[in-house]
């Protein structure tokens, strides 16, 4: 399995095929968006949303052999795009893998340049959350210890 940063810099590649052209990798986003698998019905509850995000996104984690596994799901494209690259970096990886992950890809691809601001504010909660739940899994597994 490739490391974060294999993933951050795979992404990185990606992305430099486009050359900057804002509207190709809008399209981008939303056809990683479409390869995500869709999130069974039961978890798109409320206590699964994400918060301060423009679009809904429900993201369901789970502790499998140390792992967290990341599930989700956007009511929008782009937003599901956007987070199956958060998934693609951070799902099947240890809450201390996640913890001390610096995101650098995000400026690497110029995202901010890419999205909105309301979208940027959202990509950063999807962030927050997914590290709320390494930082949970991480002292449960301490209190457990």
């Amino acid at each position: 399995m490739a490391t974060i940063n294999e993933v951050q810099d795979a992404i990185i590649e990606e992305f430099s095929l486009f050359a900057g052209d804002r509207e190709a990798i809008t399209e981008y986003i939303f056809e990683m968006g479409l390869k995500l698998a869709p999130l069974a019905e039961e978890h798109k509850v409320s206590q699964n949303v994400i918060k301060g995000c423009q679009s809904t996104v429900w993201l369901v984690a789970d502790l499998v052999d140390g792992k967290i596994i990341f599930s989700a799901d956007s009511n929008t494209g782009i937003t599901k795009g956007l987070i199956s690259m958060l998934l693609r970096i951070f799902s099947d990886r240890s809450p201390e893998e996640i913890l001390n992950t610096e995101l650098y890809f995000l400026e690497k691809i110029g995202m901010s340049g890419i999205i909105s601001s309301q979208r940027s504010n959202g990509l950063t909660a999807m962030i927050k959350q997914i590290k709320l739940y390494a930082l949970a899994f991480q002292a449960k597994a301490k209190a457990n210890a």
